[in-house]
């Protein structure tokens, strides 16, 4: 299976800031060891592939380092050409991945999920929506008439997403995600599901097998872009949700599973992550990926 990183393009942030940039190397290093496993470097998005999903006015003040301090803060990040950079490559990524799986059945970016990222304006550490970005790449560049399901099970909310993609009938969002989490003031997804405080693994997995259910009968994918966030674990910061590590694994098998089941490709990407110790996150973001590698050998 292939997997595409970027995490050498390291963002300059402040001391104490609290975005877990240090994950992403770590993850590599971790799946390094693993020998079915094809590391690539990220190639970056172009301009044209990031105006798919993005305001022309939005990426030229990305580009040129024209965004005002209020825009920084909503991003989160302090404008550097080094985060221009990384977030090309981390939609480049989710682009690539899901080029790949068309071919291979399964692949992955082992960061993106940059959900929050509006047409023009990005928000909460998502500068480029990688997701809305690769679907319609895929769409323009590989098959007009795909169907694309993006099921996205971070534990915050696909507002960007859904915001970008709501009139968009040849592409399904679904958003599970914490009812009481940021973003404070959700956006209409095609499927959204708010899960209470506290949610536990059995109450999560029987949601999400109600929601692929309504998936198929709404709208019967060809493809699916898979947000798999390590956020819903009982361990996380920001997550509020109470998901075991077993039960983080169900969850990813449940989605490759019904992708497999319809025999359609998946590209997944890791989405957020916060965990109290860096480890737990990386830890499950290692599960996915091997999840991960066990279907791409069935397809």
């Amino acid at each position: 299976m292939k997997a595409f990183y970027s995490d050498h393009f390291v963002l300059p942030l402040p001391a104490g800031h609290r975005f877990p940039m240090e994950k992403y190397s770590r993850l590599r290093d971790l799946v390094g060891e693993l020998s079915t496993l094809e590391l690539i470097e990220a190639p970056a998005a172009s301009d044209t592939q990031l105006l798919y999903a993005h305001d022309p006015s939005y990426l030229l003040k990305v580009i040129e380092g024209k965004l005002n301090p209020e825009e920084q803060k909503e991003i989160g990040f302090p404008w550097s050409e080094k985060m221009v950079e990384r977030s090309r490559r981390s939609a480049g990524a989710t682009i690539t991945a899901a080029k790949t799986a068309i071919n291979e059945g399964v692949s992955g970016n082992l960061a993106g999920g940059t959900h929050h990222a509006y047409r023009n304006v990005g928000s909460g550490f998502c500068v480029f929506n990688d997701s809305a970005v690769a679907a319609r790449a895929l769409q323009k560049e590989i098959s007009p008439n795909l169907k694309i399901a993006i099921i996205d099970l971070d534990v915050h909310q696909g507002n960007g997403t859904a915001a970008i993609l709501q009139h968009d009938a040849s592409i399904f969002t679904l958003s599970i995600h914490g009812e009481n989490n940021f973003p404070f003031q959700k956006e209409k997804s095609d499927l959204d599901l708010g899960l209470a405080d506290g949610c536990d693994d059995q109450t999560y997995l029987h949601s999400l097998n109600q929601c692929l259910d309504q998936l198929d009968d709404r709208f019967d994918p060809d493809f699916v872009i898979y947000l798999a966030g390590a956020d819903p674990h009982e361990e996380d910061r920001l997550g509020r949700l109470k998901l075991s590590k077993k039960g983080m694994r169900a969850r990813d098998e449940t989605v490759f599973q019904y992708a497999l089941d319809k025999q359609i490709p998946v590209a997944f990407s890791m989405a957020g992550g916060y965990g109290k110790e860096i480890e737990s996150t990386v830890d499950i973001h290692f599960q996915t990926i091997q999840t991960a590698l066990q279907f791409q050998q069935r397809y």
